[in-house]
């Protein structure tokens, strides 16, 4: 009998040991994923890397900080080559104030100058059609995005950050 309850206790106690570190490891992972100031800092200096909220890294680089999804669920950015990865959950679109929208792959990739985003990969825009991002730049007031045609749109409407809306295909 003893030997019956010694495996029933030691199958319970693995079960509920297994079952908190899931919980501990769930929780490290939501904290990761989160965007805002503090949480990203403590997880960044856990792993080592210290990395700012996208949107203050946006904001040093004179961009507009809703330039991608708010549900953004990481994004590396290489300070010796300026390049700057975002990744998307799923490919999804955010339609702005100005009725622009603009379409996100899972991975949007370029590189970060002064005001502008050169070189990108995985960021289309529907002009009449869904044509490729190549560029995107600021001055002043306006945002100039260039996807074939250089189209100039106001940056205030893309100051606001907001979640992508999932879509089918990129």
């Amino acid at each position: 009998m003893d030997q019956i309850f010694g495996k029933v206790g030691s199958l319970w106690f693995n079960q509920k040991a297994t079952k908190e570190l899931d919980t501990v490891g769930n929780n490290i992972n939501s904290v990761s994923n989160t965007v805002e100031d503090g949480a990203k800092w403590l997880v960044s200096k856990v792993t080592g890397k210290v990395e700012k909220p996208l949107s203050e890294l946006l904001k040093e680089y004179d961009l507009p900080i809703g330039l991608f999804p708010l549900d953004m669920t990481k994004y590396e950015f290489d300070e010796a080559t300026k390049r700057l990865e975002v990744h998307v959950p799923a490919v999804c679109e955010i339609s702005y104030k100005d009725s622009s929208v603009l379409r996100f792959s899972t991975n949007v990739s370029g590189y970060l100058e002064k005001g502008k985003f050169t070189d990108i990969e995985g960021l289309k825009t529907k002009v009449v059609v869904w044509v490729k991002v190549t560029l995107i730049t600021t001055e002043g007031s306006k945002l100039h995005v260039t996807a074939g045609l250089k189209k100039t749109r106001s940056r205030d409407a893309y100051e606001v950050q907001k979640e992508g809306v999932t879509v089918s295909k990129f």
